[in-house]
């Protein structure tokens, strides 16, 4: 923990159970003291509670050890590109969470439109440079959008914006409408 805030990495893969404390307090105190590195949650933890803990301590991601390599190294080079890296499991398990919290209360959240279409380009994977040249809007604008977002949608970070805001648009949907 002492090492990697001097290393100045881009990325960190860490397990839930570390030697010393939890991967999750880990991930919160390199959150606090380095926030723009993504930390992926590497973990054979198929676990809901875990899970979102981490998301709230700040995961960038969360796969599971049985990820296959090549899909590893995707995930990597996707969190760098400011993606948000999860297994297809782990994704339905968050969905599906949201899905219930939604229709347990009425979301007071709206978004504009602007703030709509950089969620949408963040949830496909772009970081804020390139939705801001594909917004044609500068990066600070993006920032200030997506801070919004975070506060109408009662987020803390990236990943937790793109699943809230694909989890009400999914809940929107009519059960008898087409997919």
């Amino acid at each position: 923990m002492t090492i990697i805030p001097d290393m100045h990495p881009d990325v960190v893969l860490m397990d839930i159970f570390l030697p010393r404390m939890s991967g999750i307090e880990c991930l919160a105190r390199l959150k606090a003291k380095i926030p723009e590195v993504q930390i992926v949650i590497l973990t054979a933890m198929d676990n809901q509670e875990l899970l979102f803990m981490a998301l709230k301590a700040g995961a960038d991601g969360y796969l599971l050890k049985r990820t296959k390599a090549v899909d590893l190294r995707r995930a990597l080079l996707d969190v760098l590109g400011g993606g948000v890296p999860m297994t297809s499991q782990i994704a339905r398990r968050v969905i599906e969470s949201f899905r219930r919290k939604a229709k347990n209360r009425d979301e007071s959240a709206h978004l504009s439109m602007r703030e709509e279409q950089i969620v949408r380009l963040l949830s496909q994977g772009y970081a804020n440079k390139a939705i801001a040249d594909r917004l044609e809007i500068s990066i600070d604008t993006v920032c200030s959008h997506l801070k919004r977002v975070f506060e109408k949608l009662h987020v803390s970070s990236r990943t937790e914006a793109v699943v809230r805001y694909m989890a009400s648009k999914a809940s929107q949907q009519n059960p008898e409408d087409p997919v």
